[in-house]
């Protein structure tokens, strides 16, 4: 998911339900919402997005890092895909979205196109639904765990650019940041070492995390919770002069399965950013750290239960959104 990186007031307003009322969003979003108008909506989506797997591996972590990055700064409305126009610049275009691979976008596109095709379907489905259920299915992919999605959401009317700053977590936050910045979301301290897991697919640039490897102090140039080993070979592969191309997995043991080897890798010092190396160092979330280090159900039953919080925030319905035609544009 990489860095995963104010609110409008409809969003304001929607997402005080989602934190103070969930049971109030759930009711409004349904497993079988498209029965009737468009019943094969996930496996056009699924289709969509084998045949863009088989393409590259890299649809993999872009959808999920779309997903996130949609969710938390304009809750899961489909803003993220907007393409800013002469009078917006939209939230695709912000500094802490510019590393979103075109692939994830591609992909919502091109499901939304084959979902269209069906006349039955065409313009029923909305964009943020589709990228819901791609998420689901790109995890599956890479291994992790099935799960039933809830649709029924509708495309938000607005993204700004101007929205996203703050309301992504920083490679640099530490548990308290995190914890604070995931609670505004109705989201809890498990929810968050869950989603958090979602590095263990994709990669980074080295200039999220070369202030651990070069200058963390002057006492310290490497960060001393950093495994040794793991700190010379990132050294080796990210020079002092950063160059921004070069891209590091996140997860340096298993970077294409979907797994609990993010956990096992904290626990050796080999977290790539602060914000993860904080879930073992800090005592908090240490031991939530370790279970799901050694019990990868009970970690997929929880990653499960937060992808579904996660796509309950910020859902728009009623008047707070539509349908979109092109999923790149407002209506």
């Amino acid at each position: 998911m990489g860095h995963l990186q104010v609110f409008i007031v409809s969003f304001l307003s929607i997402s005080c339900v989602s934190i103070f009322m969930p049971n109030l969003v759930a009711a409004q979003l349904k497993t079988n919402f498209y029965a009737q108008t468009c019943p094969n909506v996930e496996s056009i989506v699924r289709n969509v997005v084998n045949q863009k797997f088989k393409q590259t591996f890299v649809t993999i972590p872009a959808v999920l890092r779309l997903f996130f990055h949609d969710c938390f700064v304009e809750g899961c409305d489909a803003s993220v895909i907007i393409s800013s126009t002469s009078g917006n610049t939209a939230e695709k275009d912000h500094p802490d979205n510019l590393s979103l691979a075109g692939d994830g976008f591609d992909t919502v596109i091109k499901a939304k196109a084959a979902v269209d095709a069906i006349p039955s379907c065409k313009n029923k489905v909305s964009c943020a639904d589709i990228l819901a259920l791609a998420t689901r299915d790109v995890i599956q992919l890479s291994g992790g765990p099935g799960y039933a999605v809830e649709l029924g959401r509708l495309d938000g009317l607005a993204s700004k650019s101007s929205n996203v700053g703050g309301n992504l977590p920083k490679p640099t936050f530490n548990l308290d940041q995190l914890n604070t910045m995931f609670a505004s979301h109705g989201l809890n301290q498990a929810d968050m070492i869950a989603l958090s897991a979602a590095h263990t697919l994709g990669f980074s640039h080295c200039d999220q995390f070369s202030n651990r490897i070069f200058n963390f102090s002057p006492k310290n140039p490497v960060d001393p919770s950093l495994n040794k080993t793991y700190a010379a070979q990132l050294q080796q592969m990210c020079p002092k002069n950063v160059d921004p191309r070069i891209a590091i997995n996140m997860d340096p043991i298993t970077p294409r399965a979907f797994d609990n080897v993010y956990f096992q890798n904290l626990q050796k010092g080999m977290g790539l950013f602060t914000s993860d190396q904080v879930l073992f160092t800090d005592q908090r979330s240490k031991g939530t750290v370790d279970l799901w280090a050694s019990n990868s159900k009970v970690f997929q039953t929880a990653f499960v239960n937060a992808m579904t919080k996660l796509g309950r925030v910020g859902v728009k319905t009623g008047k707070n959104g539509n349908i979109r035609i092109d999923c790149g544009a407002f209506n």
